[in-house]
């Protein structure tokens, strides 16, 4: 039995510009730095992120398929849409996903060479 069959999943808050969530299921935090331009199924561990003030069940851990971890100062985004980004501001051992797909680590952009 999964630990998703133990508790009532609470629903991801608003996920707007500024918005600071937290995993249910691990120490991830991140800030939303772009909110997506259509809904989100924000979550971390296969659970729903929660807003920071919201109580967090006990005993909860991630689902071992999305177990990869999130990376401290890392932008991560989906994989078909870079237009939505959140930063990772405190590392934890969920993956974070829309649903169950994995977001992906934005890539830097390469600075002009000053040639």
């Amino acid at each position: 039995m999964s630990n998703t069959d133990n508790a009532a999943t609470p629903a991801t808050p608003a996920v707007r510009t500024g918005a600071r969530l937290r995993s249910q299921v691990c120490t991830t935090e991140v800030i939303v730095v772009r909110p997506p331009a259509g809904g989100i199924d924000l979550t971390c561990g296969g659970r729903p992120m929660l807003a920071m003030d919201a109580e967090v069940p006990e005993g909860l851990a991630p689902e071992p398929e999305l177990a990869g971890g999130a990376l401290l100062g890392k932008r991560y985004t989906l994989a078909a849409d870079d237009t939505f980004e959140v930063l990772v501001t405190k590392a934890g051992a969920g993956t974070l996903a829309d649903g169950g797909e994995p977001l992906v680590v934005k890539e830097a952009k390469a600075l002009p060479a000053s040639d």
